[in-house]
């Protein structure tokens, strides 16, 4: 299948989404380093270059998904997983909580998860630690001791890493649900010690006939939260 596409950078940006869905069509290789090449463009403080991926396919991503499942579909081990780091806020705010429910429910609405269906939600959520069946999982990492700036340059990495996927016919799912089990993806892909997982993420090919491919998110307009001064 062909894997490059004639999109412009606009059209990368403006199509990018969270895919939820992917088809088992193998990704190369090579494309994968092709991706991660260029996205290293991105700037960064000083040139420090914080990242560090890990890449998944096959028998290693099938067995870092199996053990996170099984612990996730234990309740009382998982709530001995603790994030390495404050990915939302404490307290949710308007109108960061009502964007937040929003996605939720039409996100269930498209799959037919009813409210208050705990056991279609929790199954929904599981599907994370299988990178959505995409044929590649990335999980990021970066040093535990750089600081704040660094983890803005990362973000910039991220993002461009999604946009040459979209510019190649790819599509991506960033993660944060992975942080929860950073200590057993750690201990699974043996990252170093002074390593800090960030997120993970899925690449492939969409299914097109997945309805949770079609969940588009809502952007706020430009007269919420921008403020020209002459």
């Amino acid at each position: 299948m062909q894997t490059r596409s004639s999109v412009t950078v606009d059209e990368a940006i403006a199509g990018r989404y969270s895919c939820r869905a992917f088809l088992p069509t193998p990704v190369p290789k090579e494309t994968v380093s092709e991706i991660l090449s260029l996205a290293a463009r991105a700037p960064s403080g000083i040139n420090m270059q914080p990242w560090k991926v890990w890449v998944l396919t096959g028998d290693s991503m099938r067995r870092l998904s199996d053990r996170i499942v099984a612990v996730f579909d234990d309740p009382e081990e998982a709530a001995m997983h603790t994030d390495p780091y404050q990915y939302y806020p404490g307290k949710w705010l308007s109108p960061y909580i009502e964007r937040r429910r929003k996605v939720g429910l039409d996100l269930y609405k498209l799959v037919g998860i009813q409210k208050g269906d705990a056991k279609r939600m929790h199954e929904q959520h599981a599907r994370n630690y299988r990178f959505f069946d995409a044929p590649v999982g990335l999980i990021f990492t970066i040093d535990s001791v750089l600081g704040q700036g660094s983890w803005i340059d990362y973000g910039m990495f991220l993002q461009n890493i999604m946009l040459a996927a979209k510019g190649r016919g790819l599509d991506t799912c960033p993660q944060a649900a992975f942080i929860q089990f950073h200590r057993l993806i750690s201990e699974e892909l043996l990252i170093p010690e002074d390593q800090t997982v960030v997120c993970g993420m899925a690449m492939g090919f969409a299914d097109p006939d997945a309805p949770e491919n079609t969940l588009r998110t809502e952007r706020a307009e430009l007269g919420e939260w921008v403020r020209f001064r002459d």
